[in-house]
């Protein structure tokens, strides 16, 4: 027997004691289990996980719904083909890093998040170069791009290390110099990339925080899956982080702040700035490898974003066809938010204020260039996006189901704050 098929056989047996047992063992949180099954879809592809296997965990699933709650949400991502229901939110194993976000002993930012994710890349790129089993290896990149790769992944790591808005919490600190990251990078021995491996962020040392290392749940079985997963996890949480400072922006224009509210939306065109870095990192990857594995994940798309749908209708209540597109009827819970009479947006928020004081002032000059700055980026992104995906894609369509370059070139000229009487936003880069 060959040491992938005792480590499967391993697998099948963890599976079928926890299936048989009466009760969830009460010495266990399942972590092990879950590293288990974790190692083995790393390295056959969820797509390709035995149905005999799959059966057992889904009995252990319904079980374990109370008793362990980061159990449960591992099996609710790993399940979700089995059960047929897979989409963004368990392709890219939501459910456990939003557990890991709502920990109350050891907060972390999502921004922070990003970050921590980012660096989870170089390590898995670092111990792809030094041979380890972290990951199937399969079509690994040359030695060139993977620098590429690190380069700009380091550029964001550094961003979120050194910014305002990293916000880490207690045991999620990175080592001396982590602002300095991409410096650092020597492209020509492996042992200093183990040594940068060293100074990048880490997660907090707590039990909660050891399933971080069980949230890639790659498809198929090609190197690229594992970082491409990665970023879209970060954009997520940068949509989550931008989420909040609209909210808190909104927060400011009810109470009658408009500088604050400024402040809050730089803030967003940050998050913005950072997620622009995240595209560079995707395009080392090589559209056949892409090819290759998004043929397993249809029916998962980043159109069914819910942080991005939250961010963009806190700004502003979208366009009636917007709302009735499917770019929100794939995220229903976010659309009923929307269209929920109580639903506030900054520009509710800022129509009511000038309404109450009247046009003018510096303070309302620094706020309408806040928001054009914000709309600008929101347009340049957009571009960067449909930019990549016409590379990548070519005339393919969408995983969610949609036209895929057409539909990204279709909502280019959708704005965020399409009801204020602010400067168009800048024209859109070719």
């Amino acid at each position: 027997m060959t040491p992938q098929d005792e480590r499967c056989a391993s697998t099948h047996r963890a599976a079928r004691r926890w299936a048989a047992a009466d009760q969830v063992p009460v010495e266990s949180d399942g972590l092990a289990l879950a590293r288990s099954v974790n190692d083995h879809v790393r390295r056959t592809g969820k797509h390709f996980l035995p149905k005999r296997m799959l059966s057992r965990l889904s009995e252990i699933r319904h079980r374990s719904a109370a008793d362990l709650p980061f159990l449960h949400a591992f099996l609710d991502c790993l399940l979700d083909r089995h059960e047929d229901r897979f989409w963004n939110r368990t392709y890219l194993s939501l459910p456990v890093l939003e557990l890991l976000l709502g920990e109350r002993n050891c907060a972390v930012s999502a921004d922070r998040m990003s970050a921590l994710l980012m660096a989870d890349v170089v390590r898995f790129e670092a111990g792809a170069a030094g041979g380890s089993r972290e990951g199937p290896g399969r079509g690994r990149p040359s030695a060139e791009t993977v620098s590429t790769r690190l380069r700009h992944t380091l550029r964001f790591i550094a961003q979120g290390v050194g910014g305002s808005g990293s916000g880490s919490g207690s045991g999620s600190g990175s080592g001396p110099g982590a602002g300095d990251l991409p410096s650092r990078l020597d492209c020509g021995g492996g042992s200093r990339l183990e040594d940068l491996v060293d100074h990048l962020p880490r997660p907090p040392a707590t039990d909660a925080w050891a399933w971080f290392d069980v949230t890639v749940q790659p498809v198929y079985v090609l190197h690229d899956e594992y970082f491409f997963i990665r970023v879209l996890q970060a954009h997520e949480m940068l949509f989550t982080a931008m989420a909040e400072h609209v909210k808190s922006a909104v927060s400011a224009l009810r109470e009658g702040y408009p500088e604050e509210c400024a402040e809050r939306i730089d803030d967003a065109v940050a998050m913005f700035e950072r997620a622009a870095g995240l595209f560079r990192v995707v395009a080392t990857m090589r559209a056949e490898h892409f090819s290759t594995f998004r043929h397993y994940t249809q029916g998962a798309s980043a159109i069914q974003s819910e942080q991005y749908k939250r961010f963009e209708s806190l700004c502003g209540v979208p366009q009636t066809s917007r709302l009735h597109s499917t770019a929100f009827t794939s995220v229903p819970a976010v659309r009923a938010e929307a269209q929920a009479p109580g639903h506030d947006t900054v520009t509710r928020a800022y129509l009511d204020l000038r309404h109450e004081r009247g046009p003018g002032g510096a303070a309302w000059s620094r706020l309408d260039a806040a928001l054009g700055r914000l709309e600008s980026r929101h347009q340049r992104w957009k571009s960067a996006h449909r930019g990549l995906a016409a590379r990548m894609l070519g005339d393919a369509h969408g995983s969610g189901y949609t036209d895929g370059v057409p539909y990204l070139t279709g909502v280019l000229q959708n704005r965020l704050f399409w009801q204020l009487p602010l400067p168009l936003p800048l024209p859109l880069p070719r």
